[in-house]
């Protein structure tokens, strides 16, 4: 049975979520809060990062990308038409491309600040950080997240799906982190209608329904956050 060390807010962790819904693997879900650097976590994955999985007996793996790999090695040819790396090398390179930029360049330049801002500080102690969040990172995030999604939108106009004719990792990457943005309440749809209608066709898949069933205590999403129909 595999193991899913994950956290609700974490983009990355959504990612593996949404594979292992598509490739219809069950896993226990473990959340993990990183900050709390528990020394059983640590044993598993000494960078106390998530998402970290293991399958059976077998060692931990940890990182989406290192699990991602490892699940269409393991999964993915049996999955024919469905599997979620594409067929030609440079199709497989474009996916990957665009989930590096979901998962670290969208990450690093807005859904980590906005996490934390409006989420993670209200649990931190003061000497990790906790406190009230900073108005300035916040806008600052907000800011670079226009320009994120000009890029997406793009690429939803443009393409079928990010990274050719098959929904992908891209699109499940990519998804991932904007439905963290949009639990948050971060995202102006209206905005961007192009992003908005592909969004809501992934939204739609089955692979999503946990994650918008899904609660964290104490932070309530906005209120079109399980809506198909925004």
């Amino acid at each position: 049975m595999l193991t899913l060390f994950h956290h609700p807010l974490s983009s990355a962790s959504r990612f593996i979520r949404l594979v292992l819904e598509e490739y219809e693997e069950a896993a226990n879900l473990h959340e993990e809060n990183v900050f709390e650097r528990r020394p059983v976590f640590l044993e598993l994955n000494p960078a106390c990062t998530l998402p970290v999985l293991q399958d059976g007996a077998s060692g931990p793996i940890c990182g989406a990308s290192a699990i991602a790999e490892y699940l269409d090695e393991t999964r993915g040819p049996l999955m024919r038409e469905r599997r979620l790396l594409p067929e030609t090398a440079i199709e497989r390179a474009e996916a990957r491309r665009l989930v590096d930029w979901s998962l670290t360049k969208l990450e690093d330049e807005v859904t980590h600040y906005l996490v934390r801002e409006r989420a993670l500080k209200r649990q931190l102690p003061p000497e990790q950080g906790g406190g009230s969040p900073d108005s300035g990172v916040i806008r600052a995030a907000k800011t670079n997240l226009k320009h994120h999604m000009k890029y997406f939108a793009w690429l939803a106009v443009s393409r079928n799906w990010f990274a050719g004719e098959k929904m992908s990792y891209a699109d499940l990457a990519a998804a991932s982190s904007f439905s963290v943005l949009d639990y948050l309440g971060e995202v102006s749809w209206d905005e961007e209608p192009g992003l908005k209608d592909w969004y809501a066709r992934i939204k739609s898949r089955p692979s999503f329904r946990s994650l918008l069933a899904e609660r964290v205590k104490g932070l309530p999403p906005t209120s079109h956050y399980s809506d198909l129909d925004f």
